[in-house]
């Protein structure tokens, strides 16, 4: 059995950027449909839309932010 072929490691901030953002927005538009249509037939369909647009916002900006957040951290962690 062998691996699947892996990204270079210079990928790697990217891949987190992109993970992070799906992971994110599931949870939170995810949440924020329960609040809003609560657990009816109409949850999976809205959450889903919600999800979608969700997402197309957060990955870009995401992509802008972390070298921002990245230099934020290192001032004010020690290391």
């Amino acid at each position: 059995m062998s691996t699947p072929p892996r990204l270079p490691a210079r990928f790697a901030p990217l891949v987190m950027a992109l993970l992070l953002s799906i992971v994110m927005t599931m949870v939170v538009s995810a949440v924020s449909t329960l609040r809003g249509v609560g657990l009816t037939d109409a949850f999976l369909p809205v959450w889903l839309s919600a999800w979608g647009l969700s997402w197309l916002a957060a990955f870009p900006t995401l992509l802008l932010l972390l070298p921002l957040v990245r230099r934020l951290t290192a001032r004010i962690c020690s290391g």
